[in-house]
């Protein structure tokens, strides 16, 4: 069924509708190497097969998963064979171009670069983290989208009574099933093609029924790619929904994930992150309950895990939040790692030997506990060598205004304090 002219191709109009710029590239023969990066099953394979048919050049196909160098030079020797004899060029299109290592990848550059090859590489992944830049450079990329359901159920009619496809059979189904059907293949043709071809393999009287259909996607699962660009997409909506205080689309979220197979401890671990990263001491009862759903996960399983789980979402969605420790341990971290290690002072130095005391360890170290607040004004912890830093910066959401309010009376007492450890104690923040 794969399409004989880009008008039957289904889907990818912002690349092949009229006037686009693969499509005008195409038309006019105006080949480039490129980088088709897309899901499974939205036509990676069929535009490269049909760019080489509209555009009369030889077709090679390799897969990354069972090629290598020697495969990439004898695909290269046919390309420079088939030029000499028939003058035509070759297109040399690399399925799962991801899965070449860095070595692979640069095989193909100087063979890219004089031209003998039209290169057109396929990926799931991400290509900028995926390819070298070297190869990249020389190929445009082309993001391609999961199918609609309107591009979809329009596939399978044109199967239903295509030759080339189910057409001899005459096998009726109705606009409604083949919606279920095109629901069922999540944006994947290849999919529901497949899933088709089983339910008119079981059709009865020549009739797909929806006790058919149910018994074809009972153990259906959604696409998802617990390791590639789906994965991570669907996690970074989910985070920012919890961030941006959107407690129903993270539960949108947070269901798409499961639903597709995601591992629910994977998921905790990531709650737990966002009760620390965006919402910190603004409610610090969010990381509890992140911690207690990932327990109540390890401890009961499904259900019950994920419905803890989702308790824990919702309610860091709900809460106030604040990314100030988040911060102020990326400002600690930036300092620690571009300054020289510094002494610890030695009035913080502990004495536990009389060795240590005789070395003046500990020396003039004031107990905070033995003062009015616990706190000693002008004190500084800090090395002697580097000014006071001032790292945490509560936000006036949640506890942490009564937070900001306690470090400002304490930094007040500071100031006024005839006592400092450090003249650098009084400089600015960092």
């Amino acid at each position: 069924m794969r399409p004989r002219s880009l008008d039957e191709f289904a889907g990818q109009a912002h690349l092949l509708g009229q006037g686009k710029p693969l499509r005008a590239a195409i038309e006019t023969s105006s080949l480039h190497s490129m980088v088709l990066w897309g899901p499974p099953g939205v036509g990676k394979t069929t535009i490269a097969r049909m760019i080489a048919d509209i555009c009369e050049v030889e077709f090679q196909a390799i897969s990354a998963v069972l090629a290598g160098v020697k495969d990439i030079r004898e695909a290269i020797l046919i390309a420079r064979q088939n030029q000499a004899r028939s003058g035509r060029k070759t297109l040399l299109f690399v399925d799962e171009v991801h899965r070449f290592n860095k070595a692979q990848q640069d095989a193909f550059l100087p063979y890219v670069e004089d031209g003998t090859v039209i290169f057109i590489g396929a990926t799931t992944e991400n290509p900028s983290f995926e390819l070298n830049n070297a190869l990249l450079s020389r190929a445009r990329i082309y993001r391609l989208k999961s199918l609609e359901i309107d591009d979809l159920t329009a596939l399978m009619r044109r199967a239903l009574t295509d030759p080339r496809g189910l057409g001899e059979r005459q096998i009726g189904i109705s606009a409604d099933l083949l919606v279920t059907l095109a629901r069922a293949a999540d944006g994947d043709a290849r999919r529901s093609l497949n899933l088709l071809e089983i339910a008119t393999d079981l059709a009865t009287d020549d009739q797909v029924s929806e006790a058919i259909l149910a018994e074809v996607l009972g153990a259906d699962l959604r696409r998802f790619d617990k390791g590639g660009d789906i994965f991570y997409e669907q996690i970074s909506a989910l985070h920012k929904a919890v961030r941006g205080s959107a407690p129903d689309a993270a539960l949108y979220w947070f269901a798409r994930m499961v639903d597709g197979g995601c591992d629910p401890f994977y998921i905790a671990r990531r709650v737990v992150r966002m009760a620390t990263e965006d919402i910190g001491n603004a409610d610090p009862r969010a990381l509890q309950m992140a911690l207690d759903a990932w327990s109540v996960q390890e401890r009961l399983g499904s259900p019950e895990g994920e419905l803890a789980i989702a308790q824990a979402i919702v309610y860091c969605a709900a809460a106030a939040k604040s990314n100030a420790v988040y911060t102020a341990y990326n400002r600690a971290l930036a300092d620690v790692r571009s300054l020289p290690s510094l002494d610890v002072p030695m009035h913080l130095r502990n004495a536990p030997t009389t060795m240590m005391k005789d070395m003046g360890y500990g020396d003039d170290y004031h107990y905070a506990h033995q003062f009015d607040d616990a706190f000693v004004a002008g004190e500084s912890y800090f090395p002697e060598e580097i000014a006071a830093r001032k790292y945490y910066e509560p936000v006036d959401r949640g506890l942490e205004i009564q937070i900001r309010e306690k470090l400002q009376r304490l930094m007040d007492q500071n100031q006024a304090s005839d006592f400092q450890r450090y003249a650098k104690t009084r400089s600015p923040k960092a």
